[in-house]
């Protein structure tokens, strides 16, 4: 693939990573926040204090004076600028996996390629972290342990990409062996099996859940995080596959066909 195409293909990348930004953006306001609004309120009241809406912070009875950035500040423009912006990074860097990717993944079309990246992506990236490390809202955990578990989490993720990695080189040489089918299913095999050992032989996660907090509130976070991230992966995935395939497939036919005739 010649540097054109493979510029090309960034641009696009980041460009469905700020597509598919939007939707996640949808799902994180109106999953998400209600979730962070309930746990910042559940903090404050078993610290004495008031809830966001008396003017206090995600500190507890923090007045409004002392906010730096007030909570409907964060729960909009920041949320929409953080997750923009993350789109698109993503999206860049996902794009440059799919371009070293093409051709090498068997005989599939930019479509699939992107598809299957993106939903490998949500697995390794995302997931299997998820299972070890799942988020947190406000007031679960010890604020002076937020670098230890912020340095498990980033570990486990760099573990679960290099296993998924792994896997997949290891597949692809046993096609030749195995076939492309019983190559796919050995490689994925593999990559459960040593992602499930990573999982159990890590430390685990130093987070508490404070006495009373509200196990319901608890998973509707975390199942907010989730659909926030598979809406972003896989809207991505399909996405971008839409616009690596007219860039390089529908591109090269219609070249082709305005091509001069001769002899």
């Amino acid at each position: 693939m010649n540097s054109a195409a493979v510029r090309g293909l960034l641009l696009r990348g980041m460009l469905a990573g700020l597509g598919a930004g939007v939707p996640a953006l949808v799902v994180a306001y109106v999953l998400g926040e209600p979730q962070v609004d309930a746990a910042i309120d559940q903090e404050a009241h078993a610290a004495g204090g008031h809830g966001h809406g008396h003017g206090s912070g995600a500190d507890s009875g923090a007045g409004a004076d002392e906010e730096l950035v007030s909570r409907s500040l964060q729960s909009t423009a920041g949320l929409a600028t953080g997750m923009l912006v993350y789109g698109v990074a993503f999206g860049g860097l996902a794009a440059l996996a799919v371009a070293y990717a093409l051709g090498r993944v068997g005989r599939f079309g930019p479509r699939a390629t992107a598809l299957l990246l993106a939903l490998g992506g949500l697995v390794a990236v995302y997931a299997v972290p998820f299972l070890k490390y799942p988020a947190n809202p406000p007031g679960v955990g010890d604020p002076e342990t937020v670098g230890e578990r912020t340095t498990q989490y980033f570990l486990m993720v760099l573990l679960s990409v290099l296993l998924a990695v792994g896997a997949a080189v290891v597949g692809r040489r046993l096609v030749p062996r195995l076939g492309g089918w019983y190559a796919t299913v050995a490689g994925g095999a593999l990559f459960v099996a040593a992602a499930g050992v990573a999982v159990a032989l890590l430390p685990e996660s130093s987070v508490a859940v404070p006495e009373g907090f509200p196990g319901d509130l608890l998973w509707r976070f975390r199942l907010a995080s989730v659909a926030v991230h598979g809406v972003l992966w896989i809207g991505f995935g399909l996405l971008f596959g839409e616009l690596a395939e007219r860039l390089l497939l529908r591109g090269e036919v219609g070249r082709v066909r305005k091509a001069p005739v001769t002899g």
